[in-house]
């Protein structure tokens, strides 16, 4: 079938921007050799590291605190000394981390999704923009989705989704771009099966949709026996992706299910392949650390904290941003798709959603989450630490409990978290995602 929308959005939307111009400088860059990639990434992070102390305040002070710039160059073999940028730096800082020269490049405002806290505003700018964009469309059509293909959008954030204030370029950029938008932050049962039937009407290409909400709807498919058309691909981010649930998805809508990371202050950071084994990281426009607390590297597999470089914003430069986030590099083999990016296993939940006994051993959140899979009567839940000796379970119920469940959960909490634990269980009528429409499994009220 034509794909007669394709022309259109170039004309109508990227006419004025450089998103193909870059699309095409990105797309053969994946498969570069390796040294290639890495010689890239130097000389881009050497450029941002020379802009930032040249033109934003907060740069230029800490540089020349660091001993790192000498005859006013910038030493990038340094990096390492540079102090990570925290959400709480930010917030202090303001707009001594914008660019005095951002007025030449278009910039505008965002914030961050505000899941593990008060959201932190930030400058971006339209070379951040049209490079974020050109990268998505790559992962996207590498996945099999081209521009102007049908995807249905299952999103639930409320800075993107508000009923009724969505602009008329809005709906007609939506219409052009031939997607779909149904909103997660409305999941009832009746919704659900309104969504199962658009999607059948209107035979997406893709689905790009919160973890959380695409397993909520596939749980709802399974349950009530339905048949749902099978995209070629379901994308999910927002959350993190645990093995089983990936499955029951894919199963589900029987489609291969692919996990992307990103944020709103960052973009989009990796992605899978077709060969699902690993998430690959976009070295070209960015440099992304795994850190352990003395903010050293970790080995392959060794689940550590996420810092990220952005090469592609000039206007407010993120250097060693500390994300909030965690995971775990994969083996340093080649990947059977070709691409010379290096993996990641699957990014694990926030900081926040690690518990941390009074001894200061951290339990990461992945084990109590297993605790409750494969037990039809739970249809939700959220495990919150309120201190070290008490955690709470909220449940969200399909029928009536099954106290050996509940038993059986408590003692293999108490097993990590002390004897001394107390474990209560509150039964509630939902449990509401965050302001950025991400579901947090475990929450600690514990300051790391």
């Amino acid at each position: 079938m034509l794909n007669w929308r394709k022309p259109i959005i170039y004309l109508f939307f990227w006419k004025d921007t450089h998103i193909l111009r870059y699309l095409r400088e990105l797309t053969p860059i994946q498969f570069w050799p390796r040294n290639e990639i890495k010689k890239l990434q130097n000389e881009k992070l050497q450029m941002l590291l020379q802009h930032a102390y040249d033109h934003v305040p907060y740069y230029h002070d800490l540089f020349e605190k660091l001993g790192i710039v000498a005859d006013g160059k910038v030493d990038a073999s340094q990096f390492s000394k540079i102090p990570p940028l925290t959400k709480d730096v930010i917030r202090e800082q303001k707009e001594r981390l914008y660019a005095d020269d951002k007025e030449t490049r278009d910039f505008y405002k965002n914030t961050s999704g505000g899941s593990t806290g008060v959201p932190v505003e930030f400058v971006q700018d339209s070379t951040y923009r049209d490079m974020s964009w050109a990268n998505k469309i790559m992962y996207n059509r590498m996945v099999g989705k081209d521009d102007g293909m049908r995807e249905v959008k299952l999103w639930g954030s409320e800075r993107d989704i508000f009923q009724g204030s969505e602009s008329f370029r809005a709906r007609l950029q939506h219409f052009l771009y031939n997607r779909m938008l149904l909103n997660s932050f409305r999941m009832s049962e009746s919704k659900m099966g309104e969504y199962v039937e658009r999607i059948n009407t209107f035979k997406p290409v893709l689905l790009w949709s919160y973890i959380d909400s695409a397993y909520e709807l596939a749980r709802y498919i399974k349950t009530h026996n339905l048949k749902v058309h099978a995209p070629k691909a379901i994308l999910v981010t927002a959350g993190t992706v645990y093995p089983e649930i990936k499955e029951y998805i894919s199963k589900a809508f029987n489609a291969p299910v692919y996990n992307q990371y990103g944020s709103r202050e960052a973009g989009d950071m990796a992605c899978e392949c077709p060969e699902r084994n690993g998430l690959h990281v976009f070295e070209y426009l960015y440099v992304f650390e795994i850190l352990d607390e003395k903010l050293q590297s970790v080995a392959p597999g060794v689940i550590g904290d996420i810092y990220v470089t952005l090469l592609m914003n000039s206007s407010m430069p993120l250097i060693r941003y500390r994300i909030g986030d965690t995971a775990s590099w994969k083996e340093d083999a080649a990947c059977g798709c070709g691409r010379n990016l290096p993996r990641i296993n699957d990014v694990h939940g926030r900081i926040t959603d690690h518990f941390r006994r009074a001894d200061g051993t951290v339990i990461h959140g992945e084990y109590f989450t297993h605790l409750f899979y494969f037990r039809p009567w739970i249809k939700k839940f959220q495990v919150i630490q309120n201190d070290h000796t008490h955690v709470t379970c909220l449940i969200v119920k399909n029928s009536q409990e099954n106290h050996a469940d509940v038993g059986d959960i408590a003692d293999k909490i108490k097993l990590v978290m002390g004897n001394e634990c107390e474990v209560t269980f509150q039964y509630v009528d939902d449990i509401a995602p965050s302001g950025s429409g991400k579901y947090l499994y475990t929450k600690s009220l514990i300051a790391a």
